[in-house]
């Protein structure tokens, strides 16, 4: 790719970036929200049309009109925000657009068999028949993979292909790329996880506020050689915290159970508290009633038993607003779908639990002259990198959406802030930011629950650790009395007070 710019309006997303990928290579694209990178790749993938600059495939000069014409010349890409139908079964979409059909009837069963087949081979197993609806955001993402290789392409572009799977899956998605590249086929490879790119990518190039700046071998420059290219800047890896001072219960959830879509038990009799002025995280695997725990606790899906209480009040099935005005905030964990309005302003979003409130509205009408003001004072305050307030959400990088989905919870000074995933998908830089907010929340006395997939995130902002397991906190522990093989076993399944008679047996023995 040479030279290549992309304006939207008087603001250059890419300002003449040069990328050259070598055949049978992994190449990283680092750089921070917003620096042009998925741009870049939704040119080069046929989703967007360069405003000038060339592209070359094989020395060939080549115009990508849209993602036919790349799927026809072997570009595939698998994106960030997942380009899925909810309503189709995960066959429907593998096969979207190069269906196996007989006299313009699709074959159904050919489909099925043929996805089963290519899941197996490439260890990255799902049911074909399933909705998309029904699946965890890791299997979404599984399947997006699969879509791509389903089509054969010679150059793959992954968009943050590990943020939500589990540290197996990663192992098992990073022998996968080891794999095509062996075959002669060229990987792309965006991603914020410095260490990734440290551990399967030859060469990387950095972007920085749509401009490339150096192209790297990965083997010569350390984590933090990277990290400082991207951000401009020296960035802390560790989250400065003093020691939690906890105080009084905040929330209570008792022998809570709730089901899945299908009708399943995914939280069995789950108990747990979270303490004034302290993060509890919670560990486990995708798909062991994270998700469906979260929509429980903020109203969004019913519970079919048990209790929880805000403040020693019974809140559970009340109304997601009766539990928010109580107190409670949430970040939920896909921003497009359940944080934002991607159609509506930034300013509107930002609005989204205060419009009905003074002086948002007065007598049902909207003041937005109020709202816009509110938001100008959030971006400035958290930082929201945006050309206005009145730009739709969806012109935003991930990093800022997140930013201000944060800013709009944080404001309204929470008892309890319920946050999940927080930093999925975003830069360094960005992490960085995020996780001193949340440390400000707990010395605020505030009482924030943090559920993540990266084991990392929770050491290194939690102070206690609950481990889930199908449906159940099989553990809780101290954060500064753990580690990620401890956390590791317990996610697996194992009780805690197994681990401590291992311990105890390993002492006897030695």
């Amino acid at each position: 790719m040479k030279q290549i710019t992309k304006k939207f309006g008087n603001f250059k997303a890419n300002d003449g970036i040069n990328l050259q990928v070598r055949p049978g290579e992994i190449h990283a694209l680092l750089g921070e929200n917003g620096a042009g990178k998925s741009t870049l790749m939704n040119i080069l993938s046929g989703l967007l049309q360069p405003t000038s600059g060339e592209i070359y495939l094989s020395g060939k000069k080549v115009i990508i009109e849209n993602p036919t014409t790349a799927n026809q010349l072997g570009i595939g890409m698998v994106h960030q925000h997942f380009m899925l139908i909810d309503a189709f079964t995960v066959s429907e979409n593998i096969v979207l657009g190069s269906e196996p059909t007989k006299n313009g009837v699709l074959k159904k069963r050919q489909a099925e068999k043929e996805i089963e087949q290519l899941s197996q081979n490439y260890g990255l197993k799902i049911d074909p028949k399933v909705l998309v609806q029904d699946i965890s955001i890791g299997m979404q993402q599984r399947v997006e993979i699969l879509k791509t290789l389903y089509r054969g392409a010679n150059i793959l572009i992954f968009d943050e292909p590990t943020a939500v799977l589990t540290p197996q899956e990663i192992k098992e998605l990073i022998k996968i790329m080891r794999e095509l590249v062996k075959e002669g086929k060229s990987i792309i490879l965006i991603t914020h996880k410095l260490d990734e790119i440290k551990e399967v990518a030859d060469r990387c190039t950095v972007i920085r506020r749509g401009k490339s700046i150096q192209t790297v071998d990965v083997k010569d420059v350390s984590s933090q050689d990277l990290a400082e290219m991207m951000v401009g800047r020296s960035v802390s890896f560790r989250t400065e915290k003093t020691k939690a001072k906890p105080a009084g219960e905040v929330l209570s959830i008792k022998d809570l159970v709730v089901k899945e879509n299908r009708g399943v038990e995914v939280v069995k009799s789950l108990n747990l508290s979270i303490r004034a002025g302290e993060v509890v995280g919670i560990a486990g695997i995708d798909g062991n009633g994270q998700s469906e725990l979260i929509q429980a606790l903020t109203g969004l899906r019913k519970c079919e038993s048990g209790k929880i209480y805000l403040h020693g009040k019974e809140i559970t099935n009340q109304m997601p607003r009766s539990i928010t005005n109580q107190g409670v905030g949430h970040v939920p964990e896909d921003r497009h779908r359940d944080g934002l309005i991607l159609e509506l302003t930034l300013a509107e979003n930002m609005a989204l639990q205060t419009y009905y409130k003074a002086p948002m509205s007065q007598h049902g009408v909207l003041s937005y002259q109020n709202i816009n003001q509110k938001s100008r004072e959030l971006i400035q305050e958290y930082d929201v990198r945006t050309q206005s307030e009145l730009v739709p959400a969806k012109a935003l990088s991930g990093g800022n959406q997140q930013k201000a989905i944060i800013a709009r919870e944080i404001d309204r000074n929470p008892d309890v802030l319920i946050v999940s995933q927080p930093t999925r998908g975003l830069d360094v830089g960005a992490i960085e930011y995020i996780h001193k907010r949340l440390i400000e929340q707990r010395s605020k006395g505030k009482a924030v629950l943090l559920v993540s997939f990266e084991l990392d995130e929770i050491l290194n902002v939690s102070d206690r650790i609950a481990v889930i397991h199908d449906g159940q906190i099989v553990g809780i522990v101290n954060t500064d009395e753990t580690n990620e093989q401890e956390l590791g076993l317990l996610m697996a399944g194992s009780k805690k007070s197994s681990l401590k008679e291992m311990k105890v047996g390993n002492k006897s023995d030695a």
